[in-house]
């Protein structure tokens, strides 16, 4: 098979598969840190690198659910705040092999735009995505309950100006996967000149 197709077969039958429909089987950390090498290889500016990865599992994990779940509940309002989510925060570690929080680490010169910088790492988390296709482990890109709020910065000891991306959940599933598709058209996203 032409490695075109190969790739081709690979992101088409990619899927994010919730936490929930794990099922506990345990990946080996040496597949992880393939993933981990794959997602080096992304595109970057000035070969400025700005990917971070820390990478969670067996204990660490489900403290980490705990604290994440914690900071919930410590920075939602009381009226919006539900026992359901934060039990859900906690309950998502619980059939997961690892989960890898990525950071977009900004450069103290910021010579490279930020949207360049958030792009490579976006960039380095789809080869994780694929590599994790590509090896028949499931896997998904969260950016739920307090990824995006400062406090998880902070539990991270993150810098001002790094920002997290996501946290990446990582295990199998006994499940089918589920039929692709796409709700627009290509030929509606593509404007060709000539």
């Amino acid at each position: 098979m032409q490695p075109i197709h190969t790739l081709k077969q690979v992101i088409r039958e990619r899927r994010s598969i919730k936490p929930t429909s794990m099922n506990g089987k345990k990946i080996s950390d040496a597949s992880i840190y393939q993933l981990l090498e794959l997602a080096d290889w992304a595109p970057t500016h000035a070969k400025t690198e700005p990917w971070r990865f820390i990478v969670f599992t067996e204990n660490s994990l489900q403290s980490f659910c705990q604290q994440h779940a914690d900071l919930y509940k410590e920075h939602t309002d009381p009226e919006k705040f539900t026992t359901a989510k934060y039990q859900g925060i906690i309950h998502n570690g619980e059939k997961v092999s690892h989960l890898i929080v990525v950071y977009m680490k900004r450069q103290p010169t910021k010579k490279i735009p930020l949207v360049e910088e958030i792009a490579a790492t976006a960039a380095a988390m789809e080869h994780i995505l694929l590599g994790a296709q590509a090896l028949g482990i499931s896997c998904l890109w969260s950016t739920g309950g307090m990824t995006h709020h400062e406090s998880m910065k902070q539990m991270l000891g993150l810098a001002e100006d790094d920002m997290v991306m996501g946290l990446l959940y990582l295990g199998y599933t006994d499940e089918p996967l589920s039929e692709g598709k796409r709700n627009i058209p290509l030929s509606e996203k593509i404007s060709w000149h000539k």
